[in-house]
């Protein structure tokens, strides 16, 4: 089981998407079903919906980088960490998404559609998936696929 706290910081958020918990509780149902990792765990972890200016004042302040960004994760436990943790209740760690640049994205396509692909991004960054090598990148594309074709 995988449970979310969903914290909002810009009112955006609720007039795109009207009933948040109920539009995550369905999709984490199906990606608990499909990643390994979830398996047999009671997950919980933390998403902020905001806008490009947290976005970026938190880029700065924790990646060093000052500019916005679509996603960034936080995970709670280093990946060497996280595999050998044997308690089946586990905090993992927060996502920070920007309404701004999933909005933008939405024009070309839908915006569900383009927040699921980052919010998704963001958790399997958690979990410990990166995209520092290709061999890496192949990986995480992979999964984050056949979890958007799942849900």
């Amino acid at each position: 089981m995988i449970k979310i706290n969903v914290e909002i910081d810009n009112k955006s958020w609720q007039k795109k998407i009207k009933n948040l918990k109920k539009y995550f509780y369905k999709k984490l149902k199906r990606i608990s079903k499909i990643v390994k990792f979830f398996k047999g765990k009671k997950i919980t972890f933390t998403i902020l919906l905001t806008n490009s200016l947290k976005m970026k004042k938190l880029n700065r302040k924790f990646r060093k980088c000052n500019k916005t960004t679509d996603v960034l994760s936080f995970p709670y436990y280093p990946l060497k960490n996280l595999k050998v943790i044997k308690d089946k209740n586990i905090y993992i760690g927060d996502i920070a998404v920007s309404y701004e640049i999933i909005n933008l994205r939405s024009i070309k396509s839908n915006f569900s559609k383009e927040f699921d692909k980052v919010w998704i991004h963001g958790l399997l960054h958690l979990i410990g998936y990166n995209h520092v090598s290709d061999k890496d990148y192949f990986k995480m594309n992979k999964i984050e696929k056949r979890i958007l074709k799942s849900i």
